[in-house]
């Protein structure tokens, strides 16, 4: 019984351990991929929102049902193999909650074709949870080959301020490798919103203009400086000598971040000329000079961090900026001969070939060249200067692990509560497995104590009821061979009794000192009937028994417990009641037995049961009673409950 409880007590503590080393394995991955999230969260762009006047990107009519469809299609113009689409949401100031992407598509397909084939390149459900999010989606597709890209919007997400659906985009980029092919490029919209609204609109979709600073990760940064102009005439030049001829398409212009007040002093176009022409050439004097392409602000809205001016691809070895008019749009200063890049890059096959390239001003500027080469060092004021597929592809990441760190960081938790309840339960059920096992050992000392005592009071029982009766037959016999009339062939014949009352009293020392050996009271009534005759002597004695084949379902310690009782009943009755005559009977049914001793002797005057009796009945838990005889004399009873052995191979092997 004892066992089983301590295998159950150790067995839960092995499985509370086990859970614990599990929810430490656990706990350890996830400790593991924060680790990493944080890490790689450093080498990202942050966000760092933009701030003044600016386009704010598309909206489409205002629908009451979110599944109302809505869609915005890009001509690409020439076949181009396409890999990702960027869509960059529009943000609103929500309460509470800070800025948000508003109107932003819960699902979607991105579908590029060309004239003659049509492709779902992407699809969004609404159980990617895409929504809520300040990030671009950076939607990344196995290369295909397109002249247009549509979006097509089947769910919906409301507005702030009035809970109904709209399609809004702050912009939507198409890249084929680095190069942004939907810029600028004719957009159609179906249907189109009734009353547009001047700083939304389907052109701003490709306008190159996010609602994002460039901040990329590092400590680098560079401060623009303002370069003063001195004259109109001639036209104020910036020159870039590229030191080699290069195949240029493209030219970023980064305008400079000059106001850091809340709120602004002046427009976020401060120093941004309004008017400028790119001119390409192969020659330092431009002789052979090419106008690549021009920018004219007409609106506040044509103005924004980086202001991307594509054109077809021209061998060039030098790039000149030519200043036609230094004075923004809209601007609030009298000071209208400043104008300031945070840096110009010149890109050629996806490279900026401008890096660290020197710059030079002709004479209508006052400035020095450490200040002109600040325009190439491939710096803002947050930090370097990223390709525009990269930085996308850092923000869209960026909000994947910071919408997945606090999910590590939650499972974790719950997994640290989770392991100290384990913990606490391990800690609870070993300070239980020690007391259990003092207490087992507590408890079995005192039960072995007990058996001891129970073996010695059986050993002095046994001993008693043994020697006592071979005792008494001895001088029975010795007395016999006193006697004057004893012939000689009598006291031979009682010298060779005593002989073997001796020899056999010594094999009955032999099996008390083995309580568990009764075989020698396998034929109980031949044993009975035996003693009898041997310790009663000239005395008549009679046995009955009902019910004897019961008495083979004895178990052998009970059997031998019987008849130690009735071998030390009958030494009493000899020695004590002067009777001539006992009589036996024993009555024995399936579940009880009774035993009575009789006598027509001088019987006990206070009924007391003797100590030896007592005792014998108590080993084998028998109730024992003393009464008169219905001849006159004494009379034991014993009445004892039969606890018999199950016998298992019969009952399994029953039909």
């Amino acid at each position: 019984m004892r066992q089983p409880f301590l295998i159950g007590i150790v067995t839960l503590l092995c499985i509370n351990l086990c859970k614990a080393e599990s929810s430490r394995s656990t706990i350890s991955s996830l400790e593991e991929r924060l680790l990493d999230i944080d890490e790689e969260l450093d080498q990202l762009a942050a966000f760092t929102l933009r701030h003044g006047i600016g386009s704010v990107g598309y909206r489409s009519q205002v629908h009451q049902t979110p599944d109302s469809p809505e869609w915005i299609r890009i001509e690409l113009g020439d076949e181009v193999l396409i890999d990702q689409a960027v869509l960059v949401p529009m943000l609103f100031l929500v309460p509470q909650a800070g800025f948000q992407a508003e109107g932003f598509p819960h699902a979607f397909r991105i579908l590029a074709g060309t004239a003659q084939t049509t492709n779902v390149v992407a699809e969004i459900l609404e159980e990617d949870q895409v929504m809520p999010r300040i990030a671009p989606l950076a939607v990344s597709f196995p290369p295909v080959k397109a002249s247009w890209v549509m979006i097509e919007a089947s769910m919906m997400s409301s507005r702030v301020l009035d809970d109904r659906y709209t399609l809004q985009l702050s912009e939507i980029m198409v890249f084929s490798g680095n190069d942004n092919v939907a810029l600028h490029k004719p957009i159609t919209v179906a249907p189109p919103p009734r009353k547009p609204v001047a700083a939304h609109h389907q052109k701003y979709l490709a306008d190159g203009f996010t609602p994002y600073l460039m901040d990329a990760a590092g400590e680098a940064e560079s401060t623009t400086r303002l370069l003063r102009i001195n004259a109109a005439n001639p036209p104020p030049t910036l020159t870039i000598n590229l030191n080699a001829t290069y195949p240029v398409g493209q030219i970023n212009l980064h305008t400079a971040n000059l106001e850091y007040s809340i709120p602004m002093s002046q427009p976020s176009n401060r120093a941004v000329p309004s008017h400028v022409r790119i001119l390409g050439a192969n020659r330092s004097d431009f002789s052979d000079a090419t106008v690549l392409c021009e920018h004219r602000q007409e609106s506040l809205y044509d103005n924004g961090p980086i202001i991307i001016l594509h054109f077809p691809e021209t061998e060039c070895s030098y790039i000149r900026i030519e200043i036609l008019d230094p004075i923004p749009v809209g601007s609030l200063s009298s000071r209208n001969n400043l104008i300031a890049f945070s840096e110009i890059e010149v890109i050629s096959g996806g490279c900026n070939i401008a890096l660290h390239a020197p710059v030079a001003a002709n004479e209508s500027f006052s400035t020095s060249p450490k200040l002109l080469n600040l325009i190439t060092d491939g710096l803002n004021y947050y930090g370097e200067i990223l390709p525009i597929r990269e930085w996308m592809t850092q923000l869209s990441r960026r909000h994947d692990l910071e919408k997945e760190r606090p999910l590590v960081v939650s499972e974790r938790n719950r997994l640290y509560a989770a392991q100290k309840v384990i913990l606490k339960k391990t800690q609870g059920t070993a300070l239980f497995l020690l007391v259990a096992i003092a207490f087992t050992i507590l408890i079995d000392h005192i039960i072995r104590l007990r058996q001891a005592a129970r073996i010695r009071e059986r050993l002095a029982a046994d001993l008693h009821d043994e020697l006592g009766a071979t005792n008494y037959t001895i001088g029975l016999f010795s007395d016999a061979i006193c006697r004057e009339n004893c012939t000689p062939e009598k006291r031979k014949m009682l010298h060779e009794r005593i002989r073997a009352i001796v020899d056999q009293n010594g094999r009955a020392i032999r099996n008390i000192s083995n309580l568990l050996d009764a075989d020698i009271y396998q034929g109980l009534v031949q044993d009975i009937e035996r003693i009898a005759e041997r310790v009663s002597g000239k005395v008549d004695h009679s046995l009955t028994i009902e019910g004897e084949e019961f008495l083979g379902q004895l178990l052998p310690r009970t059997r031998a417990d019987l008849f130690l009782f009735f071998k030390e009943s009958l030494v009493n009755v000899c020695r004590h009641s002067t009777a001539t005559a006992i009589r036996t009977h024993i009555a024995a049914t399936p579940k009880h037995l009774k035993l009575t001793v009789s006598d027509n002797g001088q019987g006990l005057s206070d009924n007391k049961i003797p100590k030896s009796l007592k005792r014998r009945a108590k080993l084998f838990k028998a109730k024992v009673g003393i009464g008169e005889s219905p001849d006159g004399g004494a009379q034991i009873t014993l009445t004892l409950r039969i606890r018999r052995r199950l016998n298992w191979t019969a009952i399994f092997n029953r039909p």
